[in-house]
């Protein structure tokens, strides 16, 4: 039984290295465009009562398809605006793939209002928009039962998704806020599934997000795609901010595209925002309809300048505030009394609730008070038009309106601005309305709030605090009387980019970015791990694999001159544990391997000699390398060696007045002072600030030792200077060589480690044993700590795999005395 919002074991398909049944019946490249709503509009035909569908031509996912290839085929899975009764569904379902390329999702009424008009916009909605519920007459709380309805509404369009998908070949384009955990039901079905998601909603700051009792469950969705698009670089920001703080992820720029890091897999993100489709508002300025409507409304604002406002009616989009700020206007500048009209045109709420009604009845009480004080019989400074407007009618407004002023508090993105430049170029049907030449300079005016998405676009546009209703008023006299010269400036800079930056650009960039993201889905293994809403991909090396013990204690039998390399922290020692000492297990295991004639084992560790000494004294037989080498020790009852190449460390007087700079600056953070190096830790710090001054202290610290013998180097939450020609690499190596000029070349090198120093062992192993002068290639080892990208061949999973491996290779050693000359490790030079 699969329990709503919980994926069970059932959902996963039975293909998951990505190989399924499904097969494309042709060889034409597929987009699947995966959106809460179809683009058709469905009305029952009163004559024969049968269903009659057609394309809604002003969706924003019917005119992406203008940014594909004429050869791509686009199919739609979403649900339909119109209820359709269980026995019509089957029929209706195969006329819509038939004639439409859509496939209907029919969620049940009950589902689909939990989880639409409850979780979506009783919870993420507000939410997205930076609105909390601090108490229940102020938002809904978090509903359980909510979030599974939309989980369960998410899985159906998965496997509506999976009925079509030709998973090896198509692309799937998820859509908006609706769908956010749709990608762990796809990835966790099809490992390889190229798949891309766009936002088109704000995305909030970690501070309000992180309030989400499910956010590591909507992250880890979004994380399953290979791309995802944002509006702007601020919620984009945002994003990263959360998954940094939340999931510990950090992102870097590569050539320009960020990636984000997740278990091998590099998730790419997208900052581009939407844009409009010319030619639909074009033809719409070209109709008679829209002509006539242009005269009408001419002659009856004769003589006044328009202002033009459209917004659905919801608490976010600032129509009171800017009702408050047309009075301020009429207040402050009683010149304009009688000259300037602001027609508000209100669209149907998407919403519904107490919220939606108290606006509504503020924006009417605003309207009727500015009115009375400053309206006269013939003369009304607000006109509110609360019905369904035509879309030739609302191009009749834009392109008459002398300013637009989109004035919300919190947009995703907003196309009202583009559509007004747009209407405002005019077109030839339009100019001939108007009675202007078709060469004739153009102009329009902007007023955009600064919260909106497509506000960082319109660089010439007056930007604005809605908030600030003494500058939206200013802002708007400027719009009104500013020159004509500068309105044509202004207006030629944002037509130019709102045409070349069409819905068709913005689908096509998208799509470009995908492919590019998906281009080394087959060039490693995948599997996945994680329960439920947690599921991911691992993603790495196909030569890469767990390594068994079967497998390495067989070579150990058989081999008689081994070298045995051990980091200690994340390796033998659980990195999380508090308790850094040895368990008497690890000691015994040690000290077993270590009294092995046959064996030379040594432990490798950024740690300081004297803990390692202390910890590991037991094990008499145990080589020891500390600080990354700087310090080596055979065995107890051999001397510490220090690496002559950093034997000058004046260099620590530079570093430890800087550290202590950024440890002060930095609440959370601290120095580690070793002998022979020094760490500054910010794991304790804000994310976002320590991984900051992290960059700025690698920069400081860089230029201040540009010419002394130490080198800088950036950890997971450190930043550590420590001599030049010191690391772990080189301890490999001069124990190799060393065995090798001993006359015992190693049949057997095993290497074990789990952060980035100990990939220097790795790649100097692998090095180090291909030496042609070597008698017998050894058998390598190289084994990193948990499922990650490594140079290591092989993989354990965690400290407590790693230490059943070494007690199997343990009880296949021959416990007896060492009768062989121990091997003396030194870093002086070789002839």
């Amino acid at each position: 039984m699969t329990v709503p919002g919980i994926i069970s074991d059932m959902d996963s398909c039975s293909s998951n290295d990505g190989d399924s049944d499904v097969t494309s019946s042709s060889c034409r490249e597929r987009k699947i465009i995966v959106a809460n709503m179809l683009p058709l509009h469905a009305k029952r035909d009163p004559e024969t009562s049968k269903w009659r569908f057609s394309f809604d031509e002003d969706s924003i996912y019917l005119q992406l398809k203008d940014g594909f290839s004429p050869e791509t085929e686009v199919i739609y899975v979403g649900s339909l605006k119109a209820d359709i009764d269980a026995s019509e569904q089957e029929e209706v379902a195969q006329k819509l793939l038939e004639d439409f390329n859509c496939v209907p999702t029919f969620l049940p009424h009950d589902l689909q209002k939990k989880f639409y008009l409850g979780f979506c916009k009783q919870q993420l909605w507000p939410l997205f928009h930076y609105m909390l519920p601090m108490c229940s007459d102020h938002g809904d709380r978090f509903d359980r039962l909510l979030w599974q309805a939309y989980v369960s509404a998410n899985k159906i369009f998965a496997d509506k998704v999976m009925e079509v998908i030709n998973p090896d070949d198509d692309y799937v384009w998820v859509h908006d806020y609706h769908l956010m955990v749709l990608p762990t039901f796809l990835r966790k079905c099809f490992h390889r599934i190229k798949l891309g998601f766009f936002l088109h909603s704000p995305f909030p700051s970690s501070e309000i997000y992180r309030t989400l009792p499910v956010r590591d469950e909507i992250l880890r969705g979004l994380l399953n795609c290979d791309l995802i698009g944002f509006h702007t670089f601020d919620y984009a920001r945002h994003f990263l901010s959360c998954c940094s703080r939340m999931l510990g992820l950090d992102y870097e720029s590569k050539r320009g595209h960020i990636g984000l890091d997740y278990f091998g897999r590099t998730v790419f993100i997208k900052i581009l925002p939407v844009g409009v489709h010319m030619g639909r508002l074009e033809s719409v300025l070209n109709l008679p309809s829209t002509a006539s409507k242009v005269k009408e409304i001419q002659k009856q604002f004769e003589g006044k300048k328009l202002i033009l406002g459209i917004d659905d009616m919801d608490i976010f989009k600032g129509i009171s505030l800017k009702l408050l700020a047309v009075e301020q206007l009429l207040q402050q500048h009683p010149s304009l009394q009688g000259k300037i009209v602001l027609v508000q045109i209100v669209n149907p709420a998407r919403g519904s609730g107490k919220d939606v009604q108290e606006a509504k009845k503020e924006t009417y009480l605003t309207a009727e008070k500015i009115n009375e004080v400053y309206g006269s019989p013939n003369y009304q400074p607000v006109i509110l038009i609360d019905r369904p407007v035509p879309r030739y009618e609302k191009s009749a407004y834009y392109a008459l309106a002398e300013c637009c002023i989109v004035n919300a508090v919190r947009d995703g993105m907003n196309l009202v601005p583009y559509k007004y430049i747009v209407c405002r170029q005019g077109a030839p049907c339009m100019d001939e309305a108007l009675g202007i030449k078709s060469d004739s300079p153009r102009t329009s005016m902007l007023v955009v709030s600064e919260f909106i998405g497509c506000s960082p676009s319109l660089s010439g546009a007056i930007r604005v605090n809605p908030w600030d209703i003494d500058a939206v008023a200013e802002a708007l006299n400027t719009a009104i009387t500013m020159p004509e010269s500068e309105k044509q400036l202004r207006h030629e800079k944002h037509y130019r980019y709102v045409s070349t930056h069409d819905v068709a650009y913005w689908a096509h960039s998208f799509a470009q970015d995908l492919d590019r993201a998906c281009q080394d889905h087959y060039s490693k293994r995948c599997w996945g791990i994680g329960l439920g809403l947690g599921f991911r991909v691992v993603s790495l090396s196909p030569s890469f694999r767990r390594l068994g013990i079967d497998h390495i204690v067989s070579a150990y039998k058989r081999t008689s001159r081994r070298a045995i390399f051990l980091d200690y922290d994340g390796t033998v020692v659980p990195e999380a544990s508090i308790v850094k000492t040895p368990s008497p297990e690890v000691i015994s295991i040690l000290k077993t391997l270590s009294n092995d004639p046959k064996n030379t084992v040594f432990i490798v560790s950024g740690r300081g000699r004297t803990s390692l000494g202390d910890w590991l004294a037991p094990c008499e037989k145990l080589g020891i390398a500390a600080e990354h080498g700087y310090f080596l020790r055979w065995s107890k009852d051999s001397e510490w060696e220090t690496s002559p190449v950093g034997a000058d460390l004046e260099w620590k007087k530079i570093v430890e007045p800087v550290m202590s700079l950024y440890r002060e600056a930095t609440d959370g953070s601290s120095i580690e002072t070793k002998e022979s190096a020094l760490v500054w830790h910010h794991q304790d710090a804000d994310p976002d600030f320590g991984s900051c001054q992290a960059k700025e202290l690698l920069d400081h610290l860089e230029n201040v030792l540009a010419n002394e013998p130490a080198v800088v180097k950036r950890g997971q939450h450190i930043v550590e200077v420590k001599p030049q020609g010191v690391s772990k690499g080189l301890v490999a190596e001069k124990v190799l060589l060393r065995m090798v000029n001993g006359g015992k070349p190693p049949d057997f090198v095993m290497c074990v480690g789990d952060d980035k120093s100990d990939e220097d062992m790795f790649e100097s192993i692998l090095t180090s044993v291909s030496d042609p002068s070597l008698p017998v290639a050894p058998e390598i080892f190289a084994c990193t700590v948990g499922r990650k990208p490594s140079k290591a061949k092989y993989y354990l999973d965690d400290t407590a795999d790693v230490l059943k491996l070494l007690q199997g290779l343990a009880t296949a050693t021959i416990a007896k005395p060492r009768c062989l000359p121990e091997i003396q490790v030194s870093f002086e030079s070789t002839d």
